[in-house]
């Protein structure tokens, strides 16, 4: 069956739902930022350990010793990257600026975890 056919055997209201849910879906990928809370701390972990946990609201650099090298994060603006790795292919810095979520240097083992506080009235990606 091509696309032509499949087109020609829909529905005039099959074509506006799916109008419909492809535009509720482009917008929630441009507004889930806006409706999870943001994330209040940084939590660094070394080879599965916690090393750090510090606020995402003061700028700090911190260097920690992981089994490749020392690997430096830096956070600023609210925002938390890793800005020096030893390692070979330096993805976790090539990640950028991140607010939300993680960055993972897998040579030298460091988890970089962006976290927020509990509040139970924030919805959550499930509930909404």
């Amino acid at each position: 069956m091509s696309f032509r056919e499949l087109l020609r055997d829909t529905s005039s209201a099959d074509k506006i739902i799916f109008v419909l849910l492809l535009a509720i879906s482009l917008a929630g990928v441009f507004f889930v930022k806006d409706i999870l809370p943001h994330g209040q701390s940084v939590r660094i972990e070394v080879d599965g350990k916690p090393a750090y946990v510090l606020p995402m609201d003061k700028d700090k650099i911190v260097s920690v010793e992981g089994p490749a090298g020392v690997t430096t994060v830096e956070i600023k603006g609210r925002r938390v990257r890793v800005k020096d790795s030893p390692c070979i292919n330096k993805f976790c810095m090539k990640q950028g600026w991140i607010s939300s979520g993680s960055i993972i240097c897998m040579p030298n083992r460091v988890v970089v975890t962006v976290v927020g506080i509990k509040n139970k009235k924030a919805p959550d990606a499930i509930t909404g």
